[in-house]
């Protein structure tokens, strides 16, 4: 059995697949709506990521400048750490331009080890002396938290899943005021942080959260408020924001969905609903940098760094805390906090709307339905079309919805699951197909079968039919008085034509040729019936040949149910002096073709219409005498009407001047052999519509010569 006609292929494909397609849509319609369930949600990530490779956010404004501890500046002032004072001396330089803010990228847990007073720890033999002397003096931390203390600084924090040694529950409380509801059960939540030392953390204007959480390994989006126990902390760019408005309250709007936004005086900033952004990022750009090196060497012009957010952090290779994204594999996470407070101030955040959800859902919904109902109906190139055309207009709307309106629809998802559906419903149809074409296979198969059989048969039936024919050759051994030509050509396996002659007597010769008004089988069933009844008329001794016709007509006349008629000429030639008696019923005439000078003559008198035609119709009989050497000539319209390439019929004036040329001298054989040749080649290969029958008698006197 092919494997198109195994039952739960049939089952499947029931109802042109159409079921199978429905089920297959409700199928990809949860999995669109919940593909995380499913473990396919990296498609959707991968579709956003793509978006923003093709065509990442191009940079507007630039309020946040980095200035980066990088190869340069180790090369110049040693390896990191610094001692704090070095970066209180660049917390210096950077304040003298008067920045917005400055934000400290960099965690300080413990106490710095290069302090002054701990320098006898790591080189042994000092003096007393000495080491009393840089006791007195100010820790590196102290240096730095007066620096810090005098400019408007947030340090960051990093939020722990759990708390351990050295980390802390609680954190210096942020001014925030919530409108629309408690926010703290929708947003990221932290179990404890981990701080710089208390003596520099206390003197900071304020602490921002460093912790962003990936997506599979990818930053794409940033958390702008979390939870520590039971205190709202705000992301590192939002407290430097906050600090540079001046300390003002912190705004957290929730709504029936979630968070809404958060605002900071007239800024507000639109949130995903657990407080979350989308960050739409732009390629990494020198132009955001400034080395350290060159700060503290004051090369720096002071327009780069004032009214700006200036952020610190450490970029050198092996030190920075290098991060994913959807348009580089490795970038600073200084650089992602200073592309935020980019996408904030440009209002260029990305978003992603319930609705779009909801229309996400529909164009597949809408597309699979569409699918279901046209392919079974369509051809395969036509279903493509529409499948191309489909996916086409979704990749599109999602491209313009990113590039005009920084929403993010998912293009992939409802694309791929209307691909599995397209490629199920194409299985399916072709699967129909072949089953069809297996089905007519078979019927092919068995026509094929029928088609031999019934040619074997046919081939049986014309053996037969010509088997019945009398062969002149044999017909009357030894009389010298004849001389007999016959010859009979069915333009299918079988035919209608009918000739015989057989003898009634001593000296009488009954001979006739016919045409029977059906072809093919009917035909020469007629056909046999017919001869055979009319040998019986005329061999029960009925009397004249007219006679013979009346009986035959009569008899063929009585079973005749599918109302076939027959032409038929017939005639009985007394070879012992010449004469021939003939009546034509409906037929071609006969020609006289005599000895001598006399000229062709075709006998046309004597007869009637065909048999079976009128019932019991007074055939009458001519008769013409015989002189040796005359030769009679009857076909039947098969001759007459053979067809040339040129559509042209033979007819009977090309007939005519065919029997005067070949001569009245040539004998039966050689007359009836010219006819035949010379319709053959008149022919050239067209196919004959008619059955062709020749038959020529030579009488050559009452003793023969």
């Amino acid at each position: 059995m092919h494997w198109s006609e195994r039952r739960w292929v049939r089952v499947l494909g029931g109802s042109r697949g159409q079921p199978l397609g429905i089920a297959l849509l409700a199928l990809v319609l949860t999995i669109e709506l919940a593909p995380d369930l499913f473990g396919l949600g990296f498609i959707r990530l991968a579709a956003f990521d793509a978006y923003q490779r093709w065509a990442p956010r191009a940079r507007h404004s630039g309020p946040a400048v980095i200035v980066a501890i990088d190869e340069e500046s180790l090369r110049l002032h040693g390896q990191w750490p610094w001692p704090r004072t070095w970066l209180a001396q660049l917390v210096a330089r950077i304040a003298e331009a008067d920045p917005a803010a400055i934000g400290v990228d960099i965690l300080m847990p413990e106490a710095d080890r290069l302090s002054p007073a701990r320098l006898p720890e790591f080189v042994p033999g000092m003096g007393q002396d000495l080491v009393q002397r840089l006791s007195s003096l100010p820790s590196n931390d102290t240096v730095l938290a007066r620096t810090l203390q005098a400019s408007r600084v947030v340090l960051g924090v990093a939020g722990l899943e759990a708390e351990v040694a050295g980390t802390r529950r609680s954190i210096r409380r942020v001014p925030f005021r919530t409108v629309g509801g408690d926010p703290r059960p929708l947003v990221r939540r932290f179990d404890a942080t981990l701080h710089s030392a208390e003596e520099i953390d206390r003197v900071v204007k304020g602490h921002g959260l460093l912790s962003v959480d990936t997506e599979r390994g990818v930053v794409r989006r940033m958390p702008l408020v979390a939870t520590v126990g039971d205190a709202l902390v705000p992301a590192f760019g939002i407290e430097m924001l906050r600090v540079a408005a001046g300390g003002a309250v912190v705004t957290v709007r929730t709504g029936a969905s979630g968070v809404e936004a958060l605002e900071i005086g007239d800024l507000a900033v639109p949130t995903e609903p657990d407080g979350s952004v989308r960050v739409h990022f732009a390629r990494s750009d020198p132009a955001r940098f400034v080395s350290a090196a060159d700060v503290l060497a004051g090369k720096v012009d002071r327009h780069l760094l004032e009214r700006k957010l200036v952020l610190i952090g450490v970029t050198a290779l092996g030190l920075s805390d290098y991060q994913a994204t959807p348009v580089t594999d490795r970038m600073p996470g200084v650089e992602i906090h200073a592309q935020l407070l980019e996408n904030i101030f440009d209002t260029d955040l990305l978003s992603r709307p319930r609705a779009v959800v909801w229309a996400e859902a529909g164009l597949l919904l809408a597309g699979g339905l569409l699918l279901i109902l046209t392919m079974p109906r369509s051809s395969p190139l036509a279903s493509v079309a529409l499948y191309v055309l489909m996916v086409g207009a979704i990749v599109t709307a999602g491209a313009l919805l990113y590039l005009q309106r920084g929403i993010l629809l998912d293009a992939a998802s409802p694309s791929l699951a209307l691909g599995t559906l397209f490629t199920a419903m194409l299985v399916v149809t072709l699967a129909e197909t072949e089953r069809h074409r297996q089905s007519l296979r078979r019927q092919v198969e068995q026509q094929r079968e029928q088609a031999a059989r019934l040619a074997g048969e046919l081939e049986a039936a014309r053996r037969i039919q010509m088997g019945s024919l009398p062969d002149p050759a044999t017909a009357f051994p030894g009389d010298t008085r004849l001389d007999l030509y016959a010859f009979l050509e069915p333009a299918r396996e079988v035919g209608g034509d009918l000739y015989d002659f057989f003898p009634l007597d001593r000296d009488r010769l009954c001979l006739l040729i016919g045409d029977v008004s059906g072809k093919g089988l009917p035909g020469s069933l007629f056909m046999a019936v017919s001869k055979a009844l009319y040998k019986s008329a005329a061999l029960r001794g009925v009397g004249s040949v007219d006679a013979v016709m009346r009986e035959a007509d009569g008899e063929i006349s009585r079973d005749n149910a599918e109302g076939l008629f027959v032409t038929m000429l017939a005639g009985i030639l007394d070879v012992r002096t010449g004469l021939l008696e003939y009546c034509n019923a409906g037929h071609e005439p006969l020609y006289l073709l005599p000895n001598g000078d006399r000229p062709l003559t075709r006998l046309t008198d004597g007869g009637g219409p065909p048999l079976c035609v009128l019932d019991g119709f007074p055939y009458a009989a001519s008769a013409r005498r015989l002189t040796r050497g005359d030769t009679i000539c009857l076909v039947t319209d098969g001759v007459l009407d053979a067809m040339s390439p040129k559509a042209e019929a033979y007819g009977r004036t090309r007939f005519e001047a065919l029997l005067e040329k070949v001569g009245r001298a040539a004998s039966a054989a050689e007359i009836g052999e010219a006819i035949r040749l010379e319709v053959s080649r008149f022919a050239d290969g067209v196919e004959q519509s008619d059955d062709m029958a020749i038959l020529v008698l030579r009488w050559k006197g009452p003793s023969g010569r």
